[in-house]
């Protein structure tokens, strides 16, 4: 493939082996909806290779492409009997960004490119239209005036609203031809006096203005946050997508809207959209009106006087309602789509596959089994894994008292309680502080997407449920509820008003995004229950995956959640955070402080029992399973008092000197403990610690069977191994005690003995450790720090500027490093030439990643373990990569 802009027509667009990649996902869509013969306004495709040019090109177009694009025009000239720049029949354009994956608002748009002060008039005279043709005029110099000239928009938003307050008028559509006359100089004016430029009248100027404008949309601000938030490749670049223009706001007989075919928000086989009477297409997604609604169903439930597009406009809707069925038939998905009326004909701008909540997800890819759309491997491959966090998380407890102090549109499920913030800076601050916020504004825009992603949940009192604020929520799974015309807004006071409550700046509401209402304070919640579409994709998934799915969990509540969520065993049982407890964490201190091996066997006397009541609990609720319990592995320090009151309190236990504690304090202080005195090392130099976590540990198991009740198959990991003779010393400490509990108890105890791979050493002689670990379980949270030598603790300071420059793609802390993925592969490799039959999983937080799973399954290992509300999702994701284990 040679071309690099193609027609919407162009055959060529057949051969092109993955369109989305090189036409972008909308270009790529355009050209199939031309090819089914739907009625698309003719156009072209910038590829996503010119913008690798551009930049490559210090941001310019270069002449051959200039050329190239020229061609193009002529073409649609052709197609529509319009002539661009024309003082008779001018052609207008519509510029619009086009990533292979939907990217909502975040990248750059230009419609109405070809007006200046000539061809407005040419526009009105051939319309028979000035009112028309000025408010696309005064639009164009707006967006342009923002996009291209970099002209704030609140200084042309500032205009429009003196001018209808002048008049008298609450909506743009109430200003007639000579307010648009007006307005449009003072636009004009605007845009000289912030850039020191006139605006352009050149048409070409305009468009190749508008095309390097949605090039550089791709490196904006914006952009880059929703990418990383997203784990979208920087170097895919954008398409651009060059279309001829067709109008919704010529009158009462045009119209646009965006459908969806199926309800994104719950899933249900209902169309679902707004539109709005004589608009263009940014009037629907910016929230500047509030829309009405496609269906007569829809407006009946919501119960609304203004007519639906269904009662307004029948033989369009009916037009739109076949081409809708069309879609999704033919993508076998859920479709969102774009469309305008113009003089009562109906164009299609855009389809995509429609983001959607995970709750509709999972419906939809359930119910479209059923239909025999797609089959059910599509399915689980339909739905992202990392969406259903959302599903897992708990709603509303409606028995509890619940002030409602306004309404507005269910625009993204699921409920949350949070201090009200009216700025994203605020947002992103108190989150730093752990505290959970609602983002208040009247509407969103792109320049939100951080302070979006910071709050907890979102609340505008503008704006549709297919508004920037509702399709950007419905991503991230924020609760969301939108266009709550309820509620008024004081930015300057840091306020929001309801005709029953006044709401000041950090204090607390709870929005339900399921149900639009905003309530008063703090609201109790409940957990959701697994079931139905959702218990019916987990079950297909299951029957597809070969990788077991673990829990990281140490308190019988995190156990009990996590085996209500499928997992098949724990895979990490951090046994030092039993010791934290209020009871305990004196005797731990007595015994790390003690100076004598005596002094600490009695301390750690003191602790055995309740260690050992922890693993009755646990192994009774995982019983048939395998528990993988750490032993003791953070440096001792951790533990020890920091406060005066908590020395003086060690000190009357131990019955020593306050100063003979302080000194034995400073005693243990190690400048780098990450790399200090842990894990086995612990075990080597106070052997009596692990002897006692082993006997909890068998001894456990012990009273469970002498009471005969179900219990768990123990494994007993070794910490920070790295090399043979630790692993060796550590697994007859563990056989020995065993030997004795059994002995004690006269019962046959079975266990596993194996290590953490957490340190390079212990990956690169794995061969070695095998001979004596009965299982490997790779921590690669460490793993990833002793690789690279950063700490995870520290590295967020820092790693910012690393994803900007490219040094990495994604945090190595979130997805797995290729780095680390080799070292994985080496003790994989190694460890099965010297054991056959050893065990081979993942505890650290990457097993709950989508994409380090994928590695998982590809590597050979036999489970992952992850955080209990991130089972399903390790599940699926599990089933996903066995499903596309022999792609890419």
């Amino acid at each position: 493939m040679n071309k690099l802009i193609l027609n919407f027509k162009s055959k060529d667009s057949k051969k092109i082996k993955d369109p989305k990649n090189f036409l972008g996902g909308k270009g790529a869509n355009l050209s199939e909806m031309g090819r089914m013969g739907l009625p698309v306004p003719p156009g072209f495709t910038i590829s996503t290779k010119v913008c690798e040019i551009f930049y490559k090109d210090k941001k310019k177009l270069n002449s051959k492409l200039i050329s190239q694009i020229k061609k193009e025009i002529k073409t649609i000239e052709k197609d529509v009997s319009k002539k661009f720049g024309d003082l008779k029949n001018p052609l207008l354009l519509s510029v619009r960004s086009g990533a292979r994956v939907s990217m909502p608002g975040m990248m750059d748009t230009i419609l109405n490119l070809g007006l200046n002060d000539k061809t407005v008039v040419a526009l009105a005279n051939k319309t028979s239209n000035g009112r028309f043709a000025k408010d696309s005029y005064r639009r164009f110099i707006q967006m342009y005036g923002n996009v291209v000239m970099g002209v704030e928009s609140y200084n042309f938003e500032e205009l429009i609203e003196n001018y209808k307050l002048t008049k008298g008028v609450l909506l743009d559509t109430d200003l007639d031809e000579e307010d648009w006359d007006g307005l449009i100089n003072d636009f004009k004016n605007v845009v000289k006096e912030k850039t020191g430029k006139d605006f352009p009248q050149d048409v070409y100027h305009q468009l190749f203005g508008a095309i390097s404008a949605v090039f550089l949309s791709w490196e904006s601000k914006r952009a880059k946050v929703y990418r990383k938030l997203n784990q979208i490749p920087s170097e895919w670049g954008t398409a651009v997508n060059v279309q001829s223009m067709v109008f919704g706001n010529m009158g009462n007989d045009c119209a646009t809207g965006v459908v969806f075919t199926r309800n994104p928000s719950d899933g249900s086989n209902d169309i679902y959209g707004e539109y709005l009477i004589n608009a263009q297409g940014e009037d629907v997604v910016a929230g500047t009106r509030t829309p009405q609604y496609i269906t007569k169903k829809a407006r009946k439930e919501a119960k609304v006087g203004d007519a639906s597009m269904e009662e307004s406009m029948p033989e369009v809707y009916h037009e739109l309602y076949k081409i809708l069925k069309k879609l999704e038939k033919h993508y076998k998905d859920m479709q969102d789509v774009e469309f305008t009326v113009e003089s009562d004909k109906l164009w299609i701008l855009q389809t995509r596959s429609g983001k959607r909540t995970s709750k509709s997800a999972v419906k939809i890819a359930v119910d479209m089994v059923r239909e025999k759309l797609i089959n059910k491997n599509d399915a689980v491959l339909r739905v992202d894994p990392n969406s259903l966090d959302t599903l897992l998380h708990p709603t509303l407890d409606e028995r509890s008292s619940i002030k409602v102090i306004a309404n507005g549109l269910p625009a993204s499920p699921g409920a949350v309680s949070g201090k009200v913030v009216f700025s994203s800076e605020e947002a992103e601050r108190l989150n730093d502080m752990m505290q959970d916020t609602i983002l208040v504004r009247v509407e969103t825009s792109p320049e939100d997407i951080q302070g979006m992603h910071a709050a907890k949940g979102i609340l505008t009192s503008r704006g549709g449920m297919t508004s920037h604020a509702a399709v950007v929520a419905r991503g991230m799974g924020r609760p969301c509820v939108s266009g709550s015309s309820e509620i008024e807004i004081n930015y300057d006071k840091k306020v929001f008003k309801t005709s029953s409550a006044e709401i000041k700046e950090g204090e607390t509401i709870t929005i339900d995004g399921s149900t639009g209402r905003i309530i008063l304070g703090t609201v109790p919640t409940i957990k959701p229950e697994i079931s139905g579409d959702f218990s019916k994709l987990m079950s297909w998934a299951d029957k597809i995956r070969k990788l077991k799915v673990r829990t990281n969990s140490e308190t019988p509540l995190d156990t009990k959640t996590a085996r209500d969520f499928g997992a098949e065993g724990i895979g990490l049982c951090r046994t030092e955070h039993m010791f934290f407890d209020e009871e305990r964490i004196l005797s731990v201190r007595e015994m790390i402080l003690s100076k004598t091996v005596d002094d600490r066997s009695n301390a750690l006397k003191k602790i055995l029992p309740h260690q050992k009541k922890d693993f009755i609990e646990i192994f009774k609720i995982m019983h048939g399973l395998p528990v993988t319990v750490r032993l003791l592995d953070p440096p001792l320090h951790e533990f020890l008092p920091k406060s005066d009151k908590e020395i003086s309190e060690v000190a009357n236990v131990v019955g020593s000197d306050k100063k003979d504690i302080e000194s034995r304090i400073e005693e243990l202080h190690e400048q780098n403990p990450m790399l200090g005195h842990r894990g086995c090392r612990l075990g080597i130099s106070f052997p009596e610690i692990y002897e006692m976590q082993c006997r909890a540990i068998f001894e456990a198991l012990a009273d469970l069977k002498k009471n005969k009740q179900k219990f768990a198959f123990p494994e007993i990991m070794i910490p920070l191994v790295s090399t043979e003779a630790e692993i060796k010393i550590m697994k007859d400490l563990v056989i020995n005690t065993a030997r004795k509990v059994q002995k004690e108890n006269k019962t046959k105890i079975e266990f596993l003995v194996g290590t953490m791979i957490e340190l390079p050493r212990a990956a690169i002689k794995a061969d070695d450790i095998a001979k004596h670990a009965e299982f490997f379980s790779f921590g690669t949270n460490d793993l990833t720090q002793t690789t690279f030598g950063i700490s995870r603790d520290d590295s967020g300071k820092f790693l910012n500027d690393y994803i900007d420059n490219k040094i990495f793609t994604i945090d190595p802390f979130v997805s797995i490093d290729d780095g680390v993925k080799d070292l994985v592969e080496i003790a994989v490799y190694k460890g099965k030439k010297q054991n056959k039959k050893i065990k081979l999983g993942i505890c650290g937080e990457h097993g709950g990643d989508p994409k380090s799973i994928k590695f998982c399954s590809k590597a050979g290992l036999n489970y992952v373990s992850c955080s209990p509300y991130r089972v399903p999702i390790a599940r699926l994701a599990a089933a996903q990569a066995e499903l596309t284990k022999n792609k890419n």
